[in-house]
């Protein structure tokens, strides 16, 4: 979750992108959706129950986790409203616990938080390997915002386990990575990154629209909207350590957040709060 690259041009075909909050598509629609291909329904969650997400489906991430991002992570700002998952940012003083003074980790340095919000984590509860893994959303491309949704493999430390940003949005990009391991302790991304301006700007950023992701043991592929974001070989993604270990022929959990500011976030001072990033639902299909 982390890249500085150029941007690129992207022209989609938004046939499919849609201002409603929730999909006219049926559950039964849903499973059978790509039975054709050989896919079957694994996992959803089509958000359908108001109030909290379903906790047989969804852990959470607690406090300032990565990237010295500027939100505490808390269950509090998720919640299911009109067959939709909101994750709401807020702009609120979050007491830090951990803070010590004349500490140099930003972890412990401040006092309080400035924002807190949430994510969402399958870990222990949900895991795949290889599929189609989809996700209906709106996100917000306000200043200082940074909404994903990703997956992280079960084994070895990061990025050696290797991770997949299937939606990733920062600084008016848009983002489709795959990291690994790479030469010399280092971290290798394979990323294509579009200009959100591109794509339509605050008019695109104001619809739902379809996030893909096909794995196989062959190749990972990254699709908005059916367009092809990013393909790469599975054959590329072996780690660059010489232990032949490959991230990507391993179960890998889900996690959709939406975080503020950090390394890549960008700054939040003049964005007004709340914010939110909109899910319809997620999907898995395996060919079984």
């Amino acid at each position: 979750m982390r890249i500085p690259f150029a941007c690129a041009s992207l022209p989609l075909l938004l046939s499919m992108a849609c201002s409603s909050p929730k999909s006219s598509v049926s559950s039964h629609s849903a499973a059978s959706k790509y039975s054709g291909e050989g896919y079957l329904l694994v996992w959803s969650d089509e958000f359908n129950n108001a109030g909290h997400p379903d906790t047989s489906k969804w852990n959470y991430e607690y406090g300032l986790v990565r990237n010295e991002e500027q939100q505490w992570y808390q269950p509090e700002n998720a919640r299911c409203e009109k067959g939709v998952l909101v994750i709401e940012a807020r702009r609120e003083d979050k007491p830090n616990p951990g803070y010590t003074a004349g500490s140099t980790d930003w972890r412990r340095k401040y006092p309080a938080a400035g924002y807190t919000s949430s994510c969402l984590i399958t870990a222990g509860k949900g895991q795949w390997q290889y599929g189609r893994f989809e996700m209906r959303g709106r996100i917000d491309i306000s200043d200082g915002l940074w909404p994903a949704w990703w997956t992280l493999g079960v084994t070895r430390n990061w990025p050696a386990n290797g991770e997949i940003d299937i939606m990733e949005y920062y600084r008016k990009k848009l983002l489709a990575n795959i990291a690994l391991l790479g030469k010399d302790n280092r971290t290798e991304w394979h990323s294509n990154i579009f200009s959100t301006d591109s794509l339509g700007g605050i008019d695109w950023a104001s619809k739902f629209h379809v996030w893909r992701m096909d794995w196989t043991d062959s190749f990972i592929a990254l699709y908005l909207d059916d367009q092809l974001l990013n393909k790469v070989p599975m054959e590329a993604l072996v780690n660059k350590d010489g232990s032949g270990f490959n991230g990507f022929k391993q179960p890998h959990y889900m996690l959709l957040n939406l975080a503020i500011g950090g390394q890549n976030g960008g700054n939040p001072e003049n964005t007004t709060f709340p914010r939110r990033f909109e899910v319809d639902w997620v999907r898995v299909y395996q060919r079984l």
